[in-house]
Order: C-alpha cells, then sequence, then structure tokens
C-alpha cells in the first residue's frame, strides 16, 4: 500500500527505542540532505565481467592458492564448482585450540581460550560477480552453504554460537574484491545477542508476542516474498539500514530449507540490487542474527531470525561510541518509500 505523505514531508527530530537491540536512536533529518541526494561518495567499482583477475586466489584456477578447502558446490570435482567454503587463512580463531576456559580475577572464568572457526564463503568463481548479480537459484545455493556449514559447526560441543556475514568494500571491512562470505563459530556467547534475546523476552513477557512478528508495518514496508518480508525498522541505526524477516516464527536460520532458501535468495539479491542503484553502489555489511545453538524451549516463543544490511554512508563519532545511541538522519518511512520506488529490470 503506498504512502500518503511525501518524502519531503517536514519532520522533527525524534529518539525512537529499538525493541530488538535494545538501544535508542535520535533521527536528526536537519543533519543530511534529502534522502534521495544520500549516496555513496566512494563507490565500489567492479563489474559483472566473468574474466578472471590474475592476482585473485578465490578466482577458479587458482585453488592452490587458497587456504585449505572444507567442501565445494558441486561437491563432483569433474565440473567446476560454483561456491567453496574454505578456512580462513588469516583466522581470528584457532581451530587447534583446547576450549578449556583461562581462569580471569578471582574465580570468575572471564577469559577462554582462542578456540573457534573463521571460515570463508566463495560466493561465485567469477572475480567481477557479485552476490547480487546471481539468480534466485544460485543465491539460494549460497544460502544453503551457510546453512551447511553451520550444521556441521553445530556438532561441535564447545560451539555455542555462529555468525554468518558480508562484508562488501573495503571501507566495509573486505580486504577481498572478490565477493565473499564469512562464518565465525564460537565458543561463547556474544554481549549483543544476548542483550538482544533479554530485549526480545521482555517484550514477549509483556505483549505476549514476538518483536519481530510484529514489527511488520506498510509504512516500513520495501519488498514481500512468498516466505520473507524486507524492511527498514522502525528504529534503523543508519540510513538505509534493511532487514529482512521470515514471515513465520523461525528461531533458528540453519532450519531453513530449499524453497525459503531459493525465495530468501530472490529477496535479497533485489534488495541488493536497489541499494546499488538507489545509493550509488555503497560499500555495505550484512550479518544473519540467529539464535544460539542451544537454544531453551522457553525461548522459542520470542526468538526469531533476521538478516540486518547495513549500507556503510556515515562514520559513527564520539557520541555513538560513548552512550551507545546511534544518530540517523534519514527517517525509516522516507527510506523504505524511496526503496519500494526503486525499478529493478528482471
Amino acid at each position: 500500500m503506498p504512502l500518503t505523505f511525501a518524502v519531503n514531508v517536514v519532520r522533527t527530530n525524534e529518539i525512537r527505542k529499538d525493541p530488538i537491540f535494545n538501544r535508542w536512536v535520535l533521527f536528526s533529518p536537519a543533519r543530511s540532505k534529502r534522502p534521495s541526494d544520500l549516496k555513496s561518495s566512494n563507490p565500489n567499482t567492479s563489474s559483472n565481467s566473468s574474466t578472471k583477475t590474475p592476482a585473485c586466489p578465490f578466482c577458479i584456477g587458482r585453488e592452490n592458492e587458497c587456504a585449505p578447502q572444507i567442501f565445494r558446490v558441486p561437491p563432483e570435482e569433474s565440473v567446476d564448482w560454483k561456491i567453496r567454503v574454505i578456512e580462513n587463512l588469516y583466522p581470528a580463531l584457532r581451530r587447534d585450540l583446547n576450549t578449556q576456559e583461562r581462569g580471569g580475577g578471582g574465580d570468575v572464568k572471564d577469559v577462554v581460550s582462542g578456540f573457534g572457526f573463521h571460515d570463508v564463503v566463495i560466493d561465485t568463481p567469477f572475480h567481477g560477480a557479485r552476490l547480487s548479480d546471481l539468480g534466485k537459484g544460485d543465491a539460494g545455493q549460497v544460502i544453503l552453504a551457510y546453512k551447511k556449514r553451520v550444521l556441521q559447526l553445530k556438532e561441535i560441543d564447545a560451539i555455542k554460537y555462529v555468525q554468518v556475514f558480508k562484508n562488501h568494500g573495503a571501507s566495509a571491512g573486505a580486504s577481498m574484491s572478490h565477493s565473499h562470505s564469512q562464518i565465525m563459530a564460537l565458543p561463547i556467547i556474544p554481549t549483543t545477542v544476548i542483550s538482544r534475546f533479554e530485549s526480545m523476552r521482555e517484550r514477549w513477557i509483556a505483549t505476549g508476542r514476538c518483536s519481530l512478528c510484529e514489527i511488520r508495518s506498510e509504512e516500513i514496508l520495501i519488498d514481500e516474498s512468498s516466505h520473507f518480508f524486507s524492511i527498514v525498522p522502525f528504529a534503523a541505526s543508519s540510513p538505509f539500514e534493511i532487514w529482512i524477516v521470515p514471515s513465520n516464527h523461525d528461531s533458528h536460520f540453519h532450519e531453513i530449507d530449499q524453497e525459503k532458501a531459493t525465495d530468501f535468495g530472490g529477496l535479497l539479491t533485489l534488495t541488493l540490487q536497489k541499494l546499488s542503484k538507489q545509493l550509488n553502489d555503497p560499500p555495505f555489511n550484512f550479518m544473519i542474527h540467529t539464535s544460539p545453538l542451544d537454544l531453551v524451549d522457553s525461548a522459542q516463543h520470542y526468538a526469531h531470525w533476521f538478516i540486518q544490511i547495513v549500507p556503510q554512508l556515515s562514520t559513527p563519532g564520539g557520541f555513538e561510541m560513548g552512550s551507545g545511541c546511534y544518530i540517523n538522519s534519514v527517517f525509516p518511512e522516507d527510506a523504505a518509500k524511496l526503496m519500494r520506488e526503486v525499478s529493478i529490470e528482471t
């Protein structure tokens, strides 16, 4: 349903509470130009060509230059691969360390060994192709590769949480321009994840409803597919932040099936194409926010996975770092309207 107000409607400053991440966001539209003028000033320049770049070890034919392979898609060595999952050559965690806790001060166990897994998912064999260039079937295969690796890591008792993420563009943290994603498996549950679950639990106790099941509204809706919908969240922490949320209440990303993976891949690539077109191909990060692997039954009521996509259009300053509050110059309703209006040829 189209909105009844124009993007240039006069808005006053607001402070909104994010019920998922339990944080406040300050909306200050006077700090920017029109939302339609907010574009990346440092776009990525990779093309859609399938030409190999000789210096890139992620390209097809240069597999011996990479860290060890975990698995590939398709698995048959007699045909070319479409997706490879490999160990990270410079991992943040060590898979060969023991997992015994190391004592901190007193009786508190506040230090553990740096055990864990840090893997790379090479989304495509071709250097110039991006995840957004893939058809929904091929993008769905990337999603299923994430799932397969998460399920493998789930079998390791010491692993408590698995984070799937993608950095696109140097300023978003990507050290390689060849399209790839990363997976990190941790022996702890990160504080931000615990805070997210506590916030969603409080909301469920207060309302009897899941925060993400009730988050959708027409003013912030961008697109929807058979099993997912995309929104600019009501308290988006940055301009044009987008979430893709399962329409059904699903707690774990790794429970996704092939039909939903293909559907999700289609909506994800559409969303990335719209961001590229509207914002001049900005650097971005996306993160799949799922549940801890050992989720207690009582948490099933409010645990709901989703993906967060954050274009890197601004840099957090001292206020954001000091207070934990973000400043956003674009109201979500305006950003959602502009994203709905982006036309992508199929």
